[in-house]
This record gives structure tokens, C-alpha cells and sequence, in this order.
């Protein structure tokens, strides 16, 4: 009982301190950040691979940061199902369920504890972030912005094909992370439901019905050669159909009970489509296959009791610690149909085993036994995090030293000027 009282009377204190010290955190290392990438421009001229592989590294140490809050916090990170250790160097696409504020976070404190990744990802992110203070370093690190909303579909998808042909290719970059329902669960879920019910899918109720758009548009940029060489097959009328040999295998894994099929009117009335995009893989342009994308990574991201954590409960930590939950499922990409409505169906049928699977672990708080992984607490390193913040804070004083020579230079030349 004295415990608990305790801990009742420090929870206000420290969640106060908890937050003037992320507040702090956000103030010296975002701009330290920012200040390195433009003291180093100079490199960039003169050598564009090593600006960029400094500037990952930054990346890195600043969504380190990000990670340090949860953790400390006592929000821990468990992950199981399959193996992911062989797509960490290769080009790959996370798909994620999308419940609230903190899923970015907490897949960063994921991610930071694997080596190469956070240097070397792009997050596909709304619009509206550029806006925050961490907008000017994803304009840096050259994540990309989407813009929600029917009127400005079109237009998103061709400026990502473009993104990613001027930026992740050239910087070399290796995942991308994308949130196909296009929004939190609470503000699509009665929309997503009204769609379902209305072009006779199931109705969900854990996550909502996804859009496929940016995934096409990724796919049609980044496909696997094996996509492009089977794209005969797909479309040949003498094949005695319009499937090639891997999409009639992923259509016959959907025949199963577990899958319900699409009505395909539903799908070009109201689905972030992309058959217009007739891009070849610009790897294959350029000859290069090892440019093209090899695996898909779906997240399916799980909070107790269903009920999502959110930045401001990682920032002051009021909420009780708790673990969050990342199921792994890893696909090669020449798994993954090409042809817009074989990939729609491909992505709801993800989507629908997500809400099997969040569904059951809710009810009973178990994971199918058939993990490659069982359930793995992500461990973070407490030293590193100590380094990484002198880092911060020493460079931080550099830079104020410099700025305040620099003024001063300043108005001692402007006194000079003047007599």
C-alpha cells in the first residue's frame, strides 16, 4: 500500500519532468541536426554519397531520441512471427496498420535496434507533418509528404513515383514505410465500415479497409524483374487466363475460407487506384536489378487491451507501462501481384488476417503458435542513448560558440565600416 501511494505522489512530478526534458530534447537536437546538414552542404557538391551516408547516421541518432522516450517510459516493444533479419540490407516495403500518434514512435524504437535500417528508410508520412517540428528533418532526410483526399489522389501518387525516382533511388535507400488505411482508426474506422457494407465486404472493426494507390504506384516504380518478365503471362490471351503462374497461386491461397473476394466495381469507385502508371521498373531501365524492390513487410502493431497508446502518453508517461505488440509477416516481392485488381485483392486479404489476428489476440491474448520468432522484447541500449545525447548537447555548444563569434565578428566589422 505505501508503494503504491508513492507512486501516486511521484507520477505528477515526473511526468512534468518527463516532459520539459523531451521538450529540451526536441529544442537542442532538432536544430543541431539541422545545423550540421547546412555546415556540411559543402560536401554534398563535392561528394553527394557521403553527405547523405553522414547524414543517416544523424538520422539515425535522432530517432534514437524518439526511442529513448517510450522506453524510459516503461512502453515496451515485443515482436514475433517471421524471421526479418534477411530483409534488413534489401529494398523493403512496410505496411502497417495505423491506430494512433504513437505507431511511428514505437516502430522507431523497433527499427533503432536493428542495424541499418533508420539510416537508410523513408517514410511515406501525411501531409500535414511537414508542418511539425520534425517536418524540416524529413524534408532533409527526404521522407515524402501525401496529401489525403480525392481531389489531390491523382496528382500524390504521380509526385511519389517522382519522389522516388529523384530521391530514395539516388540516396540509396532501403525501406520505406507506408500505412495503407491513409489515417488513424478512429477517424476511418465508421467510413471504412459504411464502404464495406455498402459493396458487401466484411465489416472490420481493428483496423479499416486499405488503399492501394501509393502501394501500386511503389510497386510499378520499384516491381521485381521477375513482375516485369511475367507481365506477359498476366496478360497473354492464350494462357487460357488473365493471371500469370504467381498470381494464380496468391488467388488460390485467397480461395480459402479466410479470404473474401472483392467486388471489383467497389474497387474503381472508391479505391486509390493507379492504372494509369505505366512505368517500368527504373532499375530495369537503368540495368540494375538489384535497385528493385524484394521484400514486403507487414506490421500487424497490437496495443493491450486494443486501447492505442498516443505521443502525449510516450512524452509524459502518465499511462501505466505496458508492452505494444509487432507481428511480423514477410513476403518476397514477386509474391505480390502487379495487375491493380490481384493486388487489391491482395492487400484487403492482409488486412483482413490483421483483423482475425488482432481480434483473437484481444480476446485472449494469444499469437498464433506458428511464430518463427516467438514474443521478443526489443532491448534498447542505455549507453548509446547517453553517448548519443552528449553528442547532442556537445554540438549544440559548438554551434552556439560559432554563432556568437559570428555575431560578434559582426558587429565588430560593422563598428570598423563605420569610423
Amino acid at each position: 500500500m505505501p508503494c503504491c501511494s508513492l507512486r501516486k505522489i511521484i507520477k505528477y512530478p515526473r511526468s512534468v519532468l518527463r516532459t520539459i526534458l523531451v521538450v529540451a530534447n526536441n529544442i537542442y537536437c532538432v536544430p543541431t541536426y539541422l545545423v550540421w546538414m547546412f555546415l556540411l552542404l559543402p560536401l554534398r557538391k563535392i561528394h553527394e554519397t557521403y553527405y547523405y551516408r553522414i547524414e543517416g547516421i544523424l538520422f539515425h541518432w535522432l530517432l534514437a531520441n524518439v526511442s529513448m522516450w517510450s522506453w524510459t517510459a516503461g512502453y515496451e516493444v515485443v515482436e514475433m512471427g517471421d524471421d526479418i533479419t534477411t530483409a534488413f540490407d534489401k529494398r523493403t516495403l512496410v505496411l502497417a496498420n495505423h491506430q494512433s500518434t504513437s505507431d511511428v514512435p514505437l516502430l522507431m524504437a523497433a527499427f533503432n535496434a536493428k542495424k541499418g535500417i533508420l539510416p537508410n528508410i523513408m517514410w511515406i508520412m501525411d501531409r500535414l507533418f511537414k508542418y511539425t517540428n520534425f517536418g524540416a528533418v524529413s524534408l532533409v532526410h527526404q521522407d515524402f509528404f501525401i496529401a489525403s483526399g480525392k481531389n489531390n489522389r491523382d496528382k500524390s501518387l504521380e509526385q511519389l513515383k517522382s519522389h522516388i525516382l529523384k530521391c530514395y533511388i539516388p540516396r540509396r535507400r532501403k525501406w520505406m514505410v507506408l500505412f495503407p488505411e491513409g489515417g488513424f482508426l478512429r477517424k476511418r474506422k465508421e467510413i471504412s465500415q459504411r464502404f464495406a457494407e455498402k459493396n458487401n465486404l466484411p465489416v472490420l472493426n481493428n483496423v479499416t479497409l486499405p488503399r492501394v494507390g501509393a502501394m501500386k504506384a511503389i510497386i510499378d516504380m520499384l516491381g521485381a524483374p521477375s513482375d516485369l518478365n511475367n507481365s506477359s503471362a498476366t496478360t497473354n490471351p492464350s494462357s487460357g487466363s488473365l493471371l500469370g503462374s504467381g498470381v494464380r497461386q496468391e488467388a488460390a491461397k485467397q480461395s480459402d475460407g479466410n479470404s473474401t473476394i472483392i467486388n471489383s466495381e467497389a474497387i474503381i469507385k472508391d479505391d486509390d487506384d493507379c492504372d494509369n502508371c505505366k512505368d517500368a521498373s527504373y532499375a530495369l531501365l537503368n540495368g540494375q536489378s538489384g535497385g528493385c524492390l524484394e521484400y514486403i513487410l507487414d506490421i500487424t502493431i497490437a496495443y493491450p487491451q486494443g486501447v492505442p497508446l498516443d505521443l502525449p502518453n510516450i512524452v509524459h508517461g502518465m499511462r501505466e507501462p505496458c508492452q505494444t505488440f509487432l507481428f511480423y509477416k514477410l513476403y518476397h516481392s514477386s509474391e505480390v501481384p502487379r495487375e491493380s485488381e490481384s493486388l487489391t485483392q491482395w492487400l484487403y486479404n492482409r488486412f483482413y488476417e490483421k483483423e482475425k489476428l488482432l481480434e483473437e489476440f484481444y480476446r485472449t491474448g494469444t499469437w498464433p503458435n506458428s511464430c518463427c520468432i516467438p514474443p521478443t522484447v526489443v532491448h534498447q541500449d542505455l549507453l548509446r542513448f547517453l553517448l548519443i545525447h552528449l553528442f547532442f548537447v556537445t554540438s549544440t555548444y559548438v554551434h552556439l560558440q560559432l554563432i556568437l563569434t559570428l555575431i560578434n565578428y559582426t558587429n565588430i566589422m560593422y563598428v570598423y565600416f563605420l569610423s
